[in-house]
C-alpha cells in the first residue's frame, strides 16, 4: 500500500518539471497492491493451520487493483528499456525514482530490485545502459528500497567502482546502505503511520524542507538531507557522493584538521540531529551509539537462540499433527478439505492441548517482547548513525579539499549533481 502511495505522490510531486513515465506492477487494472484487512474475520482453524504449516507474512493483508493510472508494468525489461529510451532524449536531468521491495548481497553491486514477473533489476542492468551512452544527459536516481544504498555504484562505470566514475554524471539518493533493510512498504493505508526515507523525502519536494543554502530553490539534496534530519524510523540514507568521497580518501594518509568546505546540507544535518538527540559532540554521539551496539548485540544472541527454540518447537508440533493426519500437508491434495472439515474439532483441540502446541505459545510469549525491543534499538540507533556519518562526511571532504587534485573536482561534480532541481 505504501509503495502505492509513495509513487501516486511522486507523481504529483514531478509532474510539473516536465512529461515522465510511470511502470507499476503489471499495468493498468492489475490486482497488485496490498492492502491491511482491518475488517477480517478472526482466526479460524484453517488460518491456524497455515501459520503453523507454511508461516510466511501479509496473510492479514488483501489485494485490490492498483488506483495508479500507469503507462505500464513496472518489470525489469520494461524499466530497463524506458531508460534506453530517455537518456539521450534531451540534455536536461532526468529523474528516475525507483520504490519497491529490494534485496542484498554480499557486495553493493548485489543489491537489485524485485519487479513485476518474478525479475530483479540489478545494479549492473542499469550501468549497462549508461555505459552504452556515454555522453547521456545527467541521470538523478532515487531508490526507497531495502539494500538500496548498492544503487550508488550505478555512478561508476561497469557499476565497479575500481573503474571510477563514469564519463557522464550519474548520482542518486538512497533509503539506507547497501547491507540494510529500509522501512516504506507498510500495507497500512494511514498516511499518518507511515515512516521512513520515502515518505518524508516527498514531503520535502513539496514544500516541507528549509532552502540549506538559502539560494531560494529546493534542491533534491536538500529534500534528502530534511529526511535525514526527521526520520523516525530505522533508515540510514546515503547519497552517491557519500560512496565516492569514502572510497576517495584514505583517513590516515590524509591532511589533519583540514577544515571542512561550507556543506550547508550535512551542517544542517548535524545541527539538527545534534538539538534532537541532545548531544554536544561527535564522542557524546559515538559514546550513546556505542552503549546501544552493545544492547542490540546482546539482545541479538537472545533472539536468534529463541528463533532456533521456536522453530524446534514447531517442527515438533508440525511432525505430530502431520503424523495424525498427514493430508493437512498439502493444501491443493483432494483430501485436504474433507480432512479438514472432517476433523476440524479433533485438530482444533490437538492445537489447543498439545504439549507441542504449549511449548510453542511459551516461546512466543517470551520471543515477542525481545524482538520489539530489538526493532526499537534499530530506530533508537538511526538518527545517531545518521548523526556520525553527516560529521564524518564533513571531516573526510576536509581532508580531500585539502589534498586537492582530481578526486576533489569529482566530488564536486556529484555534490553539484545532487544539488540539482527536482
Amino acid at each position: 500500500m505504501q509503495i502505492e502511495q509513495d509513487l501516486a505522490q511522486a507523481t504529483r510531486r514531478l509532474e510539473e518539471t516536465g512529461p515522465g513515465m510511470l511502470l507499476f506492477a503489471g499495468g493498468p487494472g492489475s490486482q497488485a497492491v496490498q492492502v491491511l484487512d482491518r475488517d477480517a474475520p478472526p482466526a479460524d482453524l484453517r488460518d491456524r493451520l497455515g501459520t503453523l504449516l507454511d508461516p510466511r507474512g501479509s496473510r492479514d493483508t488483501r489485494y485490490r487493483a492498483s488506483t495508479l493510472d500507469p503507462d505500464g508494468a513496472g518489470s525489469a525489461e520494461a524499466i530497463v528499456s524506458a531508460l534506453e529510451g530517455a537518456v539521450l532524449a534531451d540534455e536536461s536531468p532526468l529523474l528516475v525514482y525507483l520504490a519497491g521491495h529490494g534485496l542484498g548481497g554480499e557486495e553493493p553491486r548485489d543489491s537489485r530490485l524485485l519487479t513485476w514477473g518474478a525479475g530483479d533489476l540489478w545494479v549492473e542492468d542499469l550501468a549497462a545502459v549508461l555505459d552504452a551512452a556515454p555522453h547521456h544527459r545527467p541521470v538523478r536516481l532515487v531508490v526507497t528500497s531495502c539494500y538500496a544504498g548498492g544503487f550508488a555504484d550505478l555512478a561508476f562505470t561497469g557499476a565497479d567502482l575500481e573503474q571510477g566514475p563514469a564519463e557522464s554524471d550519474r548520482c542518486g539518493f538512497f533509503a539506507t546502505t547497501w547491507d540494510r533493510v529500509a522501512s516504506g512498504c507498510d500495507p497500512d493505508p494511514d498516511r499518518g503511520a507511515q515512516e521512513g526515507y520515502g515518505i518524508l523525502f516527498l514531503e520535502a519536494l513539496g514544500g516541507a524542507a528549509e532552502d540549506l543554502d538559502g539560494d531560494g530553490r529546493l534542491s533534491l539534496l536538500e529534500a534528502h538531507s530534511h529526511a535525514r534530519m526527521r526520520a523516525g524510523s530505522f533508515d540510514v540514507p546515503v547519497t552517491t557522493s557519500e560512496v565516492f568521497l569514502r572510497a576517495a580518501v584514505d583517513p590516515d594518509e590524509a591532511p589533519e584538521d583540514a577544515p571542512p568546505p561550507p556543506m550547508p546540507e550535512e551542517r544542517a544535518v548535524v545541527a539538527a540531529l545534534r538539538e534532537r538527540l541532545d548531544v554536544a559532540s561527535w564522542e557524546a554521539a559515538q559514546a550513546r551509539l556505542t552503549a546501544l551496539q552493545h544492547q542490540l548485540e546482546e539482545g541479538a544472541e537472545q533472539l536468534d537462540e529463541l528463533e532456533r527454540e521456536r522453530e524446534a518447537a514447531r517442527e515438533d508440533l508440525v511432525g505430530a499433527l502431520l503424523h495424525r493426519w498427514p493430508a493437512l500437508e498439502d493444501p491443493w491434495r483432494r483430501d485436504f478439505a474433507p480432512t479438514l472439515e472432517r476433523e476440524a474439532d479433533a485438530i482444533a483441540r490437538f492445537l489447543d492441548e498439545s504439549g507441542d502446541a504449549a511449548r510453542l505459545a511459551d516461546v512466543d510469549a517470551r520471543l515477542a517482547p525481545v524482538a520489539e525491543r530489538h526493532d526499537a534499538l534499530l530506530v533508537r540507533m538511526a538518527p545517531l548513525e545518521n548523526l556520525l556519518r553527516a560529521e564524518e562526511t564533513l571531516a573526510l571532504a576536509g581532508q580531500l579539499r585539502a589534498e586537492g587534485g582530481p578526486h576533489w573536482l569529482r566530488y564536486q561534480r556529484f555534490l553539484a549533481c545532487e544539488r540539482g532541481l527536482p
